[in-house]
C-alpha cells in the first residue's frame, strides 16, 4: 500500500511513524528552524533505508552554497542513490536534482526539483529547494513564477500553507511588485509568526522602498517571534542593520553586528557574506568598524581556494581587502580565474561576474578608482546572474558611486547619485552622496 506525507505526496517508505517524524523535520526546513539535519540524522539512524530522508539532507547541504559542506552532501547522496531503485519517481527526481547539483550543473538541478512540484504540486520541499536555486542563480522572475505554478493546489486547508505565501510574496518583491508582494507576505506572517521567510519578503519591500525606519521597527517588534532557535535570524539582523545605515546611525548597525551577526562565531558562507557586505558599507562610507575586518577574512580564508560559488568569492574579496589581507586576495583572484576556466554553472558565474568583480574590490583597495569603475561597470546590467538578491546586490552601485567620487569624476558621480536618489529619494546615504558629488562640481568648476 502507497503511504503519504501530510500533504498527500507519495512516500515509498513502509514506515509512517518515520513519515511523519520526516514531516516534522521538513516543517522546521520551512520555517528555518534549527536544527533539521541533527533531527533528519536521529530518523536515518533508526531508518537507515529512508530514501528520502537522505535525499532531503543532501538538498538542505546543496542549497547552503557552502563547499565546507561538501563531503556530507556526497555522503547523504550515495546512500540515497543506493536506494533509488526501491524510490518512487517523486523521490528520484529530489535524488536526480541533488546529482546535478553536486556535478556544478544547478540549473539542472532545479528543473529537477521544480520538475517535482509540478507534478507534485504540494511538495512544497521540492518548491523550496528550488526557490532557493532560484536565490542563487538570481532568477528573480523564477522566484514568483515557479511558485505561482502551484498556487492553485493549495488553500489555508493545506498544511504549509503560510510558507506558500511566504515564498510568492519574496518572488513578487525580487520581481518589483512591492504592494501584492507586501501584502502576501503580511498574510504568511499573520498565518505563522516564525516564517522568516514571509518576514524576509516584507522587510525587502522595505529595503527597497527606503522605509528604513518603519523596517528597523518592523524587526524589532517581531524578534521575538521569530528570532528563537532560527537559522535565518542573522540575515533578518543583517537587513535591521542595513536599516540603521541608511539611517546614518552606524553605532547601531555596528551593535547588530557584534550582538547578531558575528556572536554565532560564522560557521557558514551564508553568515560570512551578511558580515562582509555589511562592513563594505559601513567602509564605505568612512566609519570605523575597528578589527571586526581581520576576524571574518580569518574565516573566509578557510575558503579561499574554494571557487564554488562566486558570489561567495565577491563577498569574501571584501573581507580581504578590508582586512588588507594581500595574499588572500591574490589567492581568491587565481582561484575565481580556475574556475572561470571550468565546467557547470558556477563557471559561468566566474566568469562573468566573480572574476571582474573581485578583481574589482581589490583595486578599489589599491586606491585605483578608476580600474575598479571600469571593472564593477559593466556588471551593473547583469550581476543578477551570479546570484542573491537585489539588495545584497546593491553593493556594486554602493561601491561604484563611491569610486566615482573619490576619483573626482564628476559626470560620473553625478550619474551614480541620480541613480541612487531615483530609487530613494530621502536615504541620507543617498543624500550625502549627492551633497559630495555636488561640492566636486562646484571644485572643479572654480
Amino acid at each position: 500500500m502507497t503511504k503519504s506525507d501530510k500533504r498527500g505526496n507519495p512516500v515509498s517508505y513502509g514506515s509512517q511513524e518515520a513519515i511523519g517524524r520526516l514531516d516534522r523535520v521538513f516543517d522546521m526546513m520551512h520555517a528555518y528552524q534549527a536544527d533539521p539535519i541533527a533531527e533528519v540524522d536521529a530518523i536515518i539512524a533508526e531508518y537507515p533505508d529512508f530514501a528520502l530522508a537522505h535525499a532531503f539532507r543532501a538538498g538542505a547541504l546543496a542549497t547552503s552554497t557552502d563547499k565546507a559542506f561538501e563531503p556530507e552532501l556526497i555522503k547523504s547522496l550515495n546512500a540515497a542513490e543506493a536506494l533509488a531503485r526501491k524510490a518512487n519517481d517523486r523521490e528520484r527526481l529530489h535524488i536526480a536534482a541533488c546529482r546535478a547539483w553536486l556535478e556544478g550543473a544547478w540549473e539542472r538541478g532545479i528543473e529537477a526539483w521544480g520538475r517535482a512540484s509540478i507534478e507534485y504540486p504540494r511538495d512544497l520541499l521540492a518548491l523550496q529547494y528550488a526557490h532557493l536555486g532560484d536565490f542563487s542563480l538570481g532568477y528573480s522572475h523564477m522566484l514568483r513564477d515557479r511558485v505561482a505554478r502551484v498556487l492553485p493546489h493549495w488553500n489555508r486547508s493545506v498544511p504549509g500553507y503560510g510558507f506558500i505565501e511566504g515564498m510568492y510574496a519574496f518572488g513578487l518583491e525580487e520581481s518589483g511588485e512591492y504592494q501584492q508582494a507586501e501584502e502576501r507576505g503580511r498574510e504568511a506572517v499573520a498565518l505563522n509568526k516564525q516564517d522568516v521567510w514571509a518576514v524576509h519578503a516584507v522587510t525587502h519591500v522595505m529595503e527597497m522602498q527606503g522605509r528604513a525606519s518603519e523596517g528597523a521597527d518592523f524587526l524589532a517588534v517581531g524578534a521575538d517571534a521569530w528570532a528563537p532557535n532560527s537559522m535565518f535570524a542573522y540575515h533578518l539582523w543583517w537587513h535591521k542593520a542595513l536599516f540603521h545605515i541608511d539611517a546614518n546611525d552606524a553605532a547601531s548597525a555596528l551593535k547588530v553586528y557584534d550582538e547578531n551577526i558575528s556572536a554565532g562565531g560564522f560557521s557558514q558562507a551564508l553568515e560570512l557574506l551578511d558580515g562582509s557586505s555589511l562592513l563594505w558599507r559601513l567602509s564605505l562610507l568612512d566609519h570605523d568598524v575597528g578589527d571586526r575586518w581581520t576576524d571574518l577574512a580569518d574565516k573566509w580564508e578557510t575558503r579561499v581556494d574554494h571557487a564554488y560559488y562566486a558570489f561567495n568569492d565577491v563577498n569574501a574579496m571584501m573581507a580581504f581587502v578590508g582586512a588588507g589581507h594581500v595574499d588572500a586576495q591574490q589567492r581568491l583572484i587565481a582561484a575565481a580565474r580556475r574556475a572561470a576556466a571550468g565546467q557547470g554553472t558556477y563557471t559561468m558565474m566566474s566568469c562573468e561576474i566573480g572574476v571582474p568583480g573581485c578583481e574589482g574590490l581589490a583595486a578599489f583597495g589599491q586606491g585605483d578608482y578608476a580600474q575598479t569603475i571600469e571593472l564593477l561597470m559593466p556588471l551593473r546590467g547583469k550581476a543578477n546572474r551570479f546570484g542573491g538578491s537585489h539588495a545584497q546586490r546593491d553593493m556594486f552601485s554602493w561601491t561604484l558611486t563611491e569610486a566615482a567620487i573619490r576619483l573626482g569624476d564628476r559626470a560620473l558621480a553625478e550619474a551614480f547619485v541620480a541613480e541612487r536618489l531615483s530609487w530613494k529619494p530621502e536615504s541620507p546615504v543617498n543624500r550625502a552622496w549627492a551633497n559630495r558629488a555636488n561640492m566636486l562640481k562646484r571644485r572643479q568648476a572654480v
